[in-house]
């Protein structure tokens, strides 16, 4: 079986990349990790890619004088390893609209709330505050502004009175771990089509795209 190869893009822990990687040991998975890509040196998803074997490299935001010169050496390394399918798993650098035209539904992130709700950053702690009883995260194709683009599939957590952000924080990315190679694997498939901002699979898979994990009593 022809699997698709993935490029990964990281800048820390690499949680997601991990789950990833894990899926793409199972022979039947449809996609294996060809290349991680890192802004940061020495973060601690370049050691998972190591132990994993997989190729990694440091593309260092910092030494290209702008943007679209630090763009370009990302485009022209994913290219060189044959990468079909970019993953954005905890990349903290905005990719232009450039970059993300040369990746057109090619590009896929994962995001730490239910979208359309709560874009951008500090999600658990502006969840918590709006006093929203669920939470969650969205896998979703990228587009131009942040945090929008057709979906994929989210998974729903709850908010309990208790928590603090760190709390919910976890939460979320246990769902993350299991969302993301499964929309990976929907990608993979290749039975899916975009129509407007709605992903549709011409064949679903047996559960939900919308998954509720641990729900309140």
């Amino acid at each position: 079986m022809s699997r698709m190869k993935l490029g990964v893009l990281v800048s820390g822990r690499g949680s997601n990349l991990q789950a990833l990687l894990d899926a793409a040991t199972d022979p039947t998975w449809p996609a294996e990790v060809a290349l991680v890509l890192s802004n940061q040196p020495g973060v601690q998803a370049l050691d998972r890619a190591a132990a994993a074997g997989v190729p990694a490299a440091v593309i260092d935001h910092r030494d290209v004088a702008a943007r679209a010169a630090f763009e370009a050496a990302l485009d022209a390394a994913l290219r060189d390893a044959g990468v079909e399918l970019v993953c954005l798993a905890g990349f903290m650098r905005v990719l232009s609209a450039d970059f993300v035209a040369r990746w057109f539904n090619r590009l896929v992130n994962i995001h730490p709330s239910l979208l359309p709700a709560f874009p951008g950053l500090d999600t658990h702690a502006r969840a918590i505050k709006a006093g929203v009883r669920w939470s969650g995260c969205t896998v979703h194709l990228v587009r131009a502004t942040v945090d929008q683009g057709p979906i994929l599939i989210q998974a729903a957590v709850p908010v309990l009175p208790e928590d603090r952000p760190e709390d919910l924080a976890a939460r979320v990315l246990t769902a993350e771990h299991r969302c993301y190679p499964r929309a990976v694997a929907w990608l993979a498939s290749g039975r899916w089509t975009v129509v407007g901002d709605t992903v549709r699979l011409a064949d679903p898979a047996p559960v939900s795209r919308r998954v509720h994990l641990n729900p309140v009593g």
